[in-house]
């Protein structure tokens, strides 16, 4: 087995850590529920208001999903 090294050494294991919170994760699932009745709405018919959902959905709801970060303590972001 390997030798643990200090945190300031090379080599040194950090703690993983998750890149996404609970908002992250809520704009995902918000995301998701757009494009599902985007889907919907294409299989009914619907010419207008359906690719304009698809578009929300994929465009800009789950980009922001991903690239908003979430308020840490002290007024950090990650």
């Amino acid at each position: 087995m390997a030798k643990p090294t200090k945190k300031g050494q090379p080599g040194a294991k950090e703690a993983a850590i998750l890149p996404f919170g609970k908002k992250n994760y809520l704009a995902f699932a918000i995301g998701l529920v757009v494009i599902a009745v985007g889907f919907i709405l294409l299989a009914a018919g619907d010419i207008t208001l359906a690719p304009i959902l698809l578009v929300a959905g994929y465009c800009v709801i789950i980009p922001v999903a991903i690239l908003m970060g979430d308020k840490k303590e002290g007024g950090q972001q990650s």
